[in-house]
């Protein structure tokens, strides 16, 4: 038996609608701008090619079988944003995955908030640098509970909509995305040999936003599970 020289990490994990089980989170990958409207309002061309990524480590993922998610505001940021995204969990892996039989590898859906450093993403971004501090901190991709797909079929529309204190911010559908789901699973499988376990953010709407603490967030998406997260002052602590 292996003896760790520091604890090692627990396993992250989502739970799952109507089953006791709990989905393994391997990898956590997202793509950028994908809605034509968000490259806009981030003041980018919508047709930009080929569609990008990035990655947030595994531990940042938060979800709850019941209640709200609670998040910390993160630190060293004036200008904290929402933008509300499908998730896709992988069920089977796979290299080089052709764009007909990519459906095939998702295992479920979930509703998830990518939340933003933006101040720090864009002064990373104008300089040249990689923008990770903007994008990755403690809880900043919370999701909801997963939906097995063969509860749903496969997903290539729906209304995606976030409020903060009951106020809409973000609203679209999922036909709108520039890269279709089975695109992006076919795409990011020639950059990274995907597996189970394997959760992507698809990209999120026009109507990004400022959070402050103290924020109720409510993130839809029709027929997933619903997410409630709450954003608390920086120094509570967090189960």
């Amino acid at each position: 038996m292996n003896q760790y020289v520091v604890e090692p990490a627990a396993l992250t994990t989502v739970p799952v609608v109507g089953s006791d089980a709990v989905f393994p989170v391997r990898r956590v990958y997202c793509i950028g701008r994908n809605y034509a409207d968000h490259a806009l309002e981030m003041g980018v061309d919508p047709r930009e090619e080929p569609p990008f990524f990035f990655c947030k480590p595994t531990d940042t993922v938060v979800s709850n079988a019941h209640g709200p998610v609670e998040v910390a505001f993160p630190p060293l940021t004036e200008n904290f944003h929402h933008e509300v995204e499908l998730v896709v969990a992988i069920g089977e892996g796979g290299k080089d995955i052709a764009v007909e039989h990519a459906a095939r590898h998702v295992w479920g859906y979930a509703v998830g908030v990518d939340l933003t450093r933006r101040d720090l993403q864009l002064a990373m971004r104008h300089s040249g640098k990689p923008w990770e501090i903007g994008k990755t901190f403690e809880r900043c991709a919370p999701i909801g509970r997963i939906t097995p797909k063969a509860a749903v079929g496969a997903l290539t529309s729906g209304k995606i909509a976030l409020t903060v204190d009951g106020e809409l911010r973000q609203e679209s559908d999922l036909s709108k995305l520039i890269w279709p789901v089975d695109d992006i699973i076919a795409i990011l499988s020639t950059y990274f040999t995907l597996a189970p376990g394997d959760l992507i953010f698809t990209g999120t709407p026009h109507g990004v936003n400022r959070l402050e603490a103290g924020n109720a967030l409510h993130a839809t998406f029709d027929g997933l599970d619903d997410l409630h997260i709450n954003i608390v002052g920086a120094h509570k602590e967090l189960a």
